[in-house]
């Protein structure tokens, strides 16, 4: 056991040494920092502004074998993954992200064996600590998206009211990745840049949809693709996607309130056992400890973890209204 658990802390120091020289590495390199400062001159000069994409590029690791080896796999996750990153609007690479994993789920594994002989909980920290780097980006995303469409409807106006005075639907993205910040301001520019670039009207606007997971943008893009197909007034149309996401708003609100009690229930009776737990071991510990020291025990603590999540599960389902 002793062996093992050195073998842990080694693959995790030389796991983070690895991840540190990454960062490093990409952060202060000189002739890195050289061809990115020229690109922005070059950009500003021939836009008049910073930060265009001239060149796509989705590796999956700085590293050229991890690089290869990953594109070579194509899993599902790993797309799923890459996917994430994009629409988060994180630089962060695949590789880097299984890594960061890989390293907090070893030290996880090797903090509870420090602590614990139960092997169960050494591998429920380890896969609570891998989860965190995936759980980050998913939070980013979801943050993103939330942002994106508060500002959509306004968006929808401009690009209304550019049509309306004779602009062309491109003058109309133009203005808005102007007057719009982040979010929706640089998704518009990448959409327009990329159209510029020669991509066509229909394939710009799809990869804007994949880019940012919203329902709402997806409605936006297949109104533009069938307008431009069967035509049509298009002002008229983004008018009312814009009051039709307006109205979204007000209904979650009101759901949101009404559904205020469920949601405060559930994460009462979610952080209940862990509050009763640790208020039990401060006043008896010897009475709780059972269930970490016996068989008998890390069965009912292992039911008892599953049970948690399925109620966690049915409760989130009860409260999550779908608009």
């Amino acid at each position: 056991m002793e062996l093992l658990l050195v073998v842990f802390i080694f693959v995790a120091v030389v796991l983070l040494i690895e991840g540190l020289f990454l960062l490093s590495r990409s952060w202060w390199n000189p002739e890195t920092r050289r061809v990115k400062t020229q690109l922005r001159q070059l950009s500003a000069e021939v836009y008049g502004q910073g930060d265009v994409d001239l060149v796509r590029r989705r590796l999956m690791s700085d590293i050229p074998w991890f690089n290869r080896l990953l594109m070579g796999i194509r899993l599902p996750v790993i797309d799923d993954v890459d996917r994430m990153l994009l629409q988060a609007n994180l630089t962060y690479s695949v590789g880097i992200v299984f890594l960061a994993s890989a390293l907090l789920a070893v030290l996880g594994f090797s903090i509870a064996a420090l602590a614990s002989r139960w092997l169960m909980l050494r591998l429920a920290l380890g896969l609570l600590l891998g989860a965190v780097p995936f759980l980050y980006i998913y939070l980013k995303k979801q943050k993103r998206i939330k942002l994106f469409e508060e500002q959509l409807p306004e968006a929808m106006d401009m690009l209304a009211r550019s049509l309306k005075a004779g602009h062309a639907f491109t003058g109309g993205l133009q203005m808005v990745g102007q007057e719009f910040v982040d979010p929706i301001g640089t998704e518009f520019s990448k959409t327009l840049d990329e159209i510029n670039f020669g991509v066509a009207y229909e394939d710009a606007l799809k990869n804007l949809s994949s880019r940012v997971d919203s329902d709402d943008l997806k409605l936006f893009v297949i109104s533009v693709i069938i307008q431009r197909t069967s035509g049509g007034n298009l002002a008229e149309i983004l008018e009312n996607i814009g009051r039709l996401v307006r109205e979204r708003f007000k209904l979650k609100g009101h759901i949101r309130t009404l559904s205020a009690e469920g949601r405060l229930s559930a994460y009462i009776l979610a952080g209940l056992p862990f509050f009763i737990g640790f208020a039990v071991f401060l006043l008896n510990p010897s009475y709780i400890m059972i269930l970490f020291t016996d068989p008998i025990g890390h069965i009912m603590l292992v039911f008892a973890g599953i049970m948690l999540i399925i109620g966690i599960f049915v409760m989130k389902n009860m409260v999550d209204i779908k608009v």
